[in-house]
């Protein structure tokens, strides 16, 4: 989905950190970044990445997120990691052996809303690519957060699951999560507008003999028009429609080149001699 507006400045809010633990690949890091930058987010913490960092990998695939990659933060631990936050959700597609609150990812966006509103720092803990967190790590968190996946295929990769938990994020900031930029729908049709059309297909209709008895013709003519008023036209679509039904009903006064060619002969097979 391209649509990057260069031109708009990036706003750098509070916002939930978002730590990977011991990542494997570049790729997914910077996979994870431009996921991040999609929605707001831009404070991403490393636990002893398998690859380093900096890592080239990364930053290209961040596609142009510089603004997160140029803010990595990299830890040895997930203690060092999360020691300033007081609000930490680690995700898992696993149950847990556990007595930990597990909460969905609207639940928790609308929780780390509130906690960073109030001044508070929070994050979401992601676990490596191969086998995630394990329980003593997810013991570090306040809850854990999981995703509604199929069960019987529930792994995501790091980005995807990244991904899910910003757009949350910035679902959860309401109003100001407002789409973009807004459709253009025209001008509604008038009914009266509406009306012409039904008219002139129903004389184009007429005269190409399409009502085959009289009695159906009310209901018939009653199906289109509820099936065109449910359409909701503009009035530029009116007007192209009516130029349709126009050019339709005018066809038997244009000459037609197939029907001026004259047909080959058959072929027929010599007869024996």
């Amino acid at each position: 989905m391209a649509g990057t507006d260069s031109s708009k400045p990036l706003s750098l809010e509070p916002c939930p950190a978002i730590i990977l633990c011991e990542p494997q690949l570049g790729e997914n890091i910077g996979s994870a970044a431009r996921a991040m930058a999609n929605f707001g987010l831009w404070d991403l913490r490393l636990v002893n990445p398998r690859e380093g960092w900096p890592n080239e990998k990364a930053a290209s695939l961040a596609a142009k997120a510089d603004h997160v990659i140029s803010r990595v933060q990299v830890f040895e631990t997930i203690e060092q990691a999360i020691a300033d936050l007081s609000l930490v959700y680690s995700t898992t597609a696993r149950k847990r052996d556990m007595f930990k609150p597990v909460i969905g990812p609207d639940v928790a966006a609308n929780r780390l809303r509130a906690h960073i509103g109030a001044g508070g720092g929070a994050g979401l803990l992601f676990g490596r690519e191969r086998w995630g967190l394990n329980n003593e790590e997810v013991a570090l968190s306040d809850a854990i957060v999981t995703l509604p996946v199929e069960a019987a295929f529930a792994s995501l990769n790091i980005a995807q699951a990244v991904l899910v938990l910003a757009y949350e994020w910035r679902r959860a900031e309401g109003e100001a999560a407002a789409l973009p930029f807004d459709g253009d729908l025209g001008v509604p049709a008038t009914r009266d507008q509406l009306v012409g059309l039904f008219e002139q297909l129903e004389e184009a209709l007429d005269r190409g003999h399409f009502f085959s008895t009289a009695e159906k013709r009310p209901s018939m003519v009653n199906n289109i028009r509820a099936m065109l008023s449910r359409a909701g036209f503009n009035e530029q679509e009116v007007r192209t429609l009516r130029g349709i039904v126009a050019s339709l009903d005018r066809r038997h006064e244009r000459p037609n080149p197939d029907r001026q060619k004259p047909r080959p002969r058959a072929k027929t097979r010599k007869q024996d001699s």
